[in-house]
């Protein structure tokens, strides 16, 4: 199992979970924020990252994992920035609504609630773990 676990959210109209799992593999792009950018210089291989479809749905639609840790960001020539790479791991049985996470006790302190804007963030291994059996799913 990972050592580390994140979130990314994503808006499903820019780059939904669906078009994730067609292209089997993505680099992780258009971070902005100097946390964020913090969080994924912090990813290492293997890494399980839940997928949060942001905006539209608000809510955890799938597992990926950290295939590739940071490098130049190629949208932009602006070094600070960076990528990493993901692949798609399963998709959530059940979508994990932010409403559910929110009425969760189990879940109160987790990233999500306290920083929501953040779009790259930690997710303690409770947390990560709490979220899949939410979502009736199972890593293996």
């Amino acid at each position: 199992m990972a050592k580390s676990f994140w979130l990314v959210k994503s808006e499903p109209n820019k780059y939904s979970w669906d078009q994730f799992v067609k292209d089997g593999s993505t680099y992780w792009d258009g971070v902005r924020n100097a946390q964020a950018r913090n969080n994924l210089k912090a990813m290492k291989q293997g890494d399980g990252v839940l997928y949060y479809h942001s905006n539209e749905g608000k809510e955890v639609v799938g597992i990926a994992r950290v295939t590739g840790e940071s490098y130049q960001d190629p949208t932009t020539p602006d070094d600070r920035w960076v990528v990493v790479d993901l692949e798609p791991v399963k998709p959530m049985r059940r979508s994990v609504s932010l409403q559910v996470i929110k009425q969760d006790p189990k879940l109160a302190d987790v990233a999500l609630v306290k920083q929501s804007r953040l779009s790259v963030m930690p997710i303690e291994k409770p947390h990560f773990e709490r979220i899949l059996e939410l979502g009736g799913t199972k890593v293996r």
